[in-house]
């Protein structure tokens, strides 16, 4: 590999052939596990709000099956609304996090985001859904570990959206 002053890309700046430079200059992307604790706080509070709207919406007895359809669907309106809108969820934003569009953009769309937080909905297949959005997880954590650029597999898939640390 050859390495060319004037190419971002460059290996002597720390990124293989192939993967695509940081969104901007100084900003530097958010590791695995600031993004995990990020996505616990964000998950905590939005499963108070689903466990506390199935209590009060349902009155039979399979209340925590309707609990996976409610937190599925909250946790991805949660996570589009507020990177669409903010750039940023609560919980990345407490722990200094932000959401990057494609190209350093300020921060997704909602095509973006809706495609980088699809796998939030596995959670709304009965009995299944929690453990697939696990293995989503894992992917993902995975992904975002071996990548330089600390990009996810979600983060590809929404055509190279970035964490960084604001």
């Amino acid at each position: 590999m050859t390495t060319d002053p004037a190419d971002p890309n460059s290996p002597q700046y720390g990124y293989p052939a192939g993967y695509p430079s940081p969104s901007a200059p100084g900003q530097r992307p958010a590791g695995r596990w600031v993004r995990f604790f990020a996505r616990l706080i964000d998950g905590i509070i939005v499963n108070i709000v689903a466990f506390l709207l199935s209590l009060f919406l349902l009155e039979n007895d399979y209340w925590f099956l309707v609990t996976g359809l409610f937190s599925g669907v909250l946790t991805f309106g949660y996570f589009m609304l507020f990177e669409v809108t903010q750039g940023s969820s609560p919980g990345k934003k407490l722990l200094g996090l932000a959401v990057r569009g494609p190209g350093g953009a300020p921060k997704p769309d909602v095509k973006q985001s809706a495609i980088r937080n699809a796998f939030t909905l596995f959670a709304v297949i009965p009995y299944f859904g929690g453990l697939l959005v696990f293995i989503a997880m894992v992917v993902i954590a995975v992904t975002i570990n071996s990548s330089p650029t600390k990009q996810g597999k979600h983060d590809e898939l929404a055509g190279g959206t970035q964490v960084i640390r604001a």
